[in-house]
């Protein structure tokens, strides 16, 4: 009975622990211009080269002293990345619902891509900074599309 019972957890240790699965994230960010006149930049981002956060992570020995200085903002910017076009919000005769419609389709169709990958659209996350009026000009409208893997 001792044999079996010893066989049972083996085999069991041995089934949980093939089923054990790492979760990969994936950060896909679309910035579109609010900008008039059509003069902005709108994009969708998505890194090529992951990074690893501790190399820039730093610790506080007494709420005051940090390491920080020893890091470098140079050192944390990737060289390969990928952007999709997007249009603009606003074209010459104010907002432009045809280019709304196209980013929507254009932002569709990178979703659809990476869900066929095998990521799953985990969570959504937007901001936006607006022109706030006349001598502004400026703006965006920024989202990041969080996407899972299980590995």
């Amino acid at each position: 009975m001792r044999k079996l019972l010893l066989l049972a957890l083996v085999v069991g240790a041995f089934v949980f622990e093939s089923n054990a699965q790492t979760v990969q994230y994936k950060v896909v960010t679309s910035v579109e211009s609010i900008v008039p006149m059509g003069l902005g930049r709108s994009r969708i981002i998505e890194e090529k080269s992951p990074i690893d956060a501790q190399a820039f992570t730093t610790e506080r020995t007494d709420g005051k002293k940090s390491n920080q200085g020893s890091v470098k903002r140079k050192d944390a910017k990737v060289d390969l990345f990928a952007e999709t076009k997007l249009l603009n919000f606003y074209s010459v005769a104010g907002i432009n619902f045809q280019n709304i419609a196209s980013n929507d389709a254009l932002i569709s169709s990178k979703i659809n891509t990476l869900v066929a990958e095998g990521w799953e659209l985990a969570f959504v996350t937007s901001a936006v900074e607006s022109d706030s009026g006349k001598g502004d000009g400026k703006g965006i409208f920024i989202t990041r599309y969080i996407f899972k893997k299980t590995m």
